[in-house]
């Protein structure tokens, strides 16, 4: 395809190394897309297709693996605060958002199961700050099919603090429930990157308020946004998000439910299914980016914030990179002084 693909590894304001990814058109993008992974999964290689697509539609497409995730560092797939992972999406996307060249581009947040709690409590965060979001089956609320007994929780919360990363949580093989097409289900499930093991005891309680507090505060959701969901999805309810179109308080929003689709929408159904459903998300964002829409871009100035590009010296988590490392030169990064590993690959 015509673009460019790189890797740079960063440190966040706890000093863990945190991957992350970004392909880039060569022509100057029509938007930013920032891309939320879901739980277990990453971004160089689950998330790849979307990247690739978005980036031939002329879109500068960023994500990263949040920390314990893919190739960042940190205990595998352990969530101590939710919040952590908000955060630090919320400083890698705002450094980039700051940069000269993207400061005047629309940005789009762009979250996936887990990845749209993200997605949502990044607008909390900052209300006025994104143009719009793109939501595939998000999580955002406990479907009441699945939601646990107030006193299991509360039996669980009393012991959180004494076993927090016990893998103890009972889970069905989420992989053979997320993705239909059986020899993209292999491809997935021979990604080394993604985390397959049951669930840890403090990981689970802490996606598990963070969907009880979105589900209390779906009105409180005012930007436009485009939710997608299979109708045939066993992993979020495709209910989470009809209740999410229907008591967000925002004026501009689109609800597709694709008849007899899965959970993984992009990476999990028939070539011909993912073509639609890619077809129908840039179509969204053609709408939202086009010459006669009047998006507003908020300003953002060059701040100071605790992400810090590194020389990677520390190798992160396997595989190795793919792409041929092509070293650079010194550079500053939000006014912090460091430097950067970065991966380039025509894509």
């Amino acid at each position: 395809m015509e673009g460019e693909y790189q890797e740079v590894y960063i440190r966040n304001s706890r000093g863990v190394q945190l991957f992350t990814c970004r392909w880039l058109p060569f022509s100057s993008p029509k938007a930013l897309v920032f891309l939320c992974h879901g739980y277990g999964m990453e971004c160089s290689g689950f998330m790849r297709e979307c990247g690739i697509r978005l980036a031939n539609a002329g879109y500068a497409v960023f994500g990263i693996d949040y920390e314990g995730h893919g190739r960042s560092r940190g205990a595998r797939c352990y969530i101590k605060k939710f919040k952590n992972i908000v955060n630090d999406c919320d400083e890698f996307f705002k450094s980039i958002c700051a940069e000269e060249e993207y400061r005047d581009k629309c940005r789009f947040l762009y979250g996936e199961s887990m990845g749209g709690a993200v997605s949502l409590l990044l607008h909390k965060k900052d209300p006025t700050f994104w143009n719009g979001a793109v939501l595939v089956a998000p999580m955002c609320k406990i479907s009441e099919k699945v939601k646990p007994h107030p006193l299991v929780i509360n039996v669980l919360t009393r012991v959180e603090e004494i076993i927090p990363k016990w893998k103890i949580v009972p889970t069905k093989d989420v992989i053979d429930s997320a993705f239909k097409d059986p020899v993209k289900r292999e491809e997935i499930r021979s990604n080394k990157l993604i985390y397959q093991d049951k669930p840890r005891l403090k990981t689970a309680l802490e996606m598990l308020r963070t969907s009880m507090s979105l589900e209390d505060t779906l009105h409180e959701v005012r930007l436009p946004f485009f939710v997608l969901h299979g109708e045939a999805d066993t992993v979020t309810d495709p209910e989470v998000s009809r209740a999410l179109y229907e008591k967000a308080s925002s004026t501009d929003k689109t609800i597709k439910l694709y008849p007899g689709m899965w959970h993984g929408l992009t990476s999990g159904e028939p070539d011909g299914n993912v073509e639609i459903v890619f077809a129908d998300i840039i179509t969204w964002l053609e709408k939202h980016t086009s010459d006669d829409n009047s998006v507003v871009v908020q300003p953002i100035h060059t701040f100071r914030n605790a992400i810090l590009k590194m020389n990677g010296t520390a190798s992160p988590p396997p595989p190795p990179p793919i792409n041929k490392q092509r070293p650079r030169t010194p550079s500053y990064f939000c006014g912090l002084k460091g430097r950067r590993l970065l991966h380039h690959s025509a894509m």
